[in-house]
């Protein structure tokens, strides 16, 4: 049986993965990008999966647009919270180093965890950490970068894999760093990407209506 793939932005993302023990569907996705002068430039496709469980979490929306999700930030939390397995896809469009992408991992937590009163020496040390695993990398196109997060601990395992090398892999154990990392690419209106909530806004919407 070969797996169903999505495409995003011209780039395959299989719509069912499986990490641990269950099979994680793929219900949202997008592009990270900017525009310079009318120009877009697109840098990463990322694909979100979560256990399809997940929507027992947040029968509280049923009912609700998925335009009105998309801008609810109570809801993106009910669902970074909810006791699931989440996985991060992430693939390179534009070629960046890893040190680029790290050192923007790092200031973007930094400054949500400071504002929050929760950067302590042990948030800098993890996130120094992450800086470095990415340091040596360098993210040429279709690079991929894995997030997976496990229900039942508040850590992140990172992966990174790119032609011709060992996937390399990386585990946060610091709560407070995890959880920004996963409000950055999942917190809906403060996420990074909001084709991608807005495309999760869109599924999770039609699978409450169920």
């Amino acid at each position: 049986m070969g797996t169903e793939m999505v495409n995003v932005d011209e780039i395959p993302f299989p719509t069912h993965i499986t990490i641990a023990t269950k099979p994680l569907s793929l219900l949202g996705h997008g592009i990270t990008d900017i525009e310079i002068h009318f120009l877009q430039i697109k840098f990463t496709a990322i694909g979100v999966y979560l256990e399809p469980e997940i929507v027992g979490h947040l029968q509280q929306w049923k009912g609700k647009p998925a335009n009105e999700l998309a801008e609810n930030d109570d809801f993106f939390e009910a669902l970074i919270a909810a006791p699931v397995e989440k996985f991060l896809r992430i693939v390179v469009i534009k070629e960046i180093k890893g040190s680029q992408y790290g050192v923007q991992l790092e200031s973007v937590v930094r400054d949500r965890l400071a504002e929050a009163d929760k950067y302590e020496e042990e948030e800098e040390e993890a996130l120094e950490k992450i800086v470095e695993f990415f340091q040596s990398k360098y993210m040429k196109k279709n690079s991929i970068i894995t997030f997976y997060f496990p229900s039942t601990s508040p850590t992140a395992e990172i992966g990174f894999s790119t032609e011709g090398k060992e996937e390399s892999k990386f585990k946060v154990e610091n709560a407070n760093v995890v959880d920004t990392i996963k409000t950055w690419y999942l917190g809906g209106t403060r996420g990074v990407s909001a084709t991608t909530i807005s495309c999760l806004a869109t599924t999770i919407s039609a699978e409450l209506a169920k």
